[in-house]
């Protein structure tokens, strides 16, 4: 049949179409990420962008009945389709969500911002857990507007289409999202050296006990927050405050962790660890930072699920690291 060669030759065999689409591949991985918060999810996104993609390129006759419907502007077109399918997942995943099983987090992923171009760090640092919390927080269409406007640089006009909405809303949608991102201070890069000193300490104060160093680096409001999924066996609710967290880690967490291997590794930003056992990773460990350079949030992934893609070299599957995601 007609239809099946013409949409064989759209996703197979012309090269012209495949390569514009791996082009934006990244960067269209980088901002369903983001959006959804699991990697998994915005894998599913992208592969459903493809799939219109190589429907709408291809089907049907354009007005001078050629057969061939051309797109002026293929990257925006494509984040028009991923953005909009990210909208729909996180619509369709809302009921999942609010069951969720104790604290939710963002999927880890293998991801640095050292030496990133001055550029390019904005664009890195809006991988962190921290942030990918943040947006967590606004509406799903203050999340996306945001993420074009700030992040990706689109211009209102191309937001607007994508939302389906005036500039003017697109506008108040951005300038409420960073009013409550700036509120949250999360703008903001912590030395490495500060970092390997977090590091350090927390390691010493669950396999070893002594908590009097990592004491003075957490913040007075620090937060420790478990993704377990209800799939292991974790702490469900989340710690507050100094003296909470710390006997939780030199005493309680000391009695299960001591034994594991420890790991450095950059994930979504800043330097924490994974932790295995017999070569499998069974959890991960993130922080947040205030711009005084202490700790305000531990982020715990023990999830399977979240965590089938982490492993201590780095070198996840497609599309995991750096620089598959933009």
């Amino acid at each position: 049949m007609l239809h099946n060669r013409v949409m064989s030759k759209g996703t197979i065999q012309d090269p012209d179409h495949i390569q514009i689409f791996e082009e934006a591949r990244p960067r269209l991985l980088g901002l369903a990420y983001r959006i959804l918060g699991s990697l998994a999810d915005a894998e599913d996104a992208v592969q459903d962008t493809f799939v219109k993609w190589a429907g709408v390129k291809w089907a049907g006759v354009n007005s001078a009945g050629t057969g061939r419907v051309e797109i002026d502007n293929p990257a925006a077109w494509l984040t028009t389709a991923c953005t909009r399918r990210c909208l729909d997942l996180l619509r369709a995943g809302h009921r999942a969500r609010t069951s969720y099983v104790g604290a939710w987090l963002p999927e880890p992923v293998h991801a640095s911002v050292e030496n990133e171009a001055e550029g390019k760090l904005e664009l890195a640092q809006s991988l962190t857990t921290a942030f990918l919390l943040m947006l967590e927080r606004l509406t799903p269409k203050e999340r996306a507007a945001y993420l074009l406007h700030d992040v990706f640089e689109q211009p209102y006009a191309e937001i607007a289409g994508t939302l389906e909405l005036s500039e003017a809303a697109c506008r108040k949608l951005v300038s409420r999202a960073k009013a409550h991102i700036e509120k949250a201070e999360l703008r903001h890069q912590t030395p490495a050296a500060q970092q390997d000193r977090l590091l350090a300490a927390f390691q010493e104060a669950v396999c070893g006990g002594t908590t009097a160093e990592l004491a003075v680096l957490l913040a007075d409001d620090i937060r420790l927050s478990t993704d377990s999924g209800g799939k292991v066996k974790a702490l469900r609710k989340v710690l507050e405050g100094r003296a909470a967290v710390l006997a939780f880690l030199g005493k309680g967490l000391h009695s299960f962790w001591a034994g594991f291997a420890w790991h450095p590794a950059e994930l979504n930003g800043t330097r924490g660890f994974l932790i295995t056992e017999a070569g499998r990773t069974v959890a991960s460990v993130t922080f947040a930072y205030d711009p005084a350079g202490r700790a305000r949030a531990i982020y715990i992934m023990r999830n399977p699920d979240k965590l089938a893609r982490l492993n201590v070299a780095g070198e996840g599957t497609a599309g995991v690291g750096v620089p598959a995601i933009h």
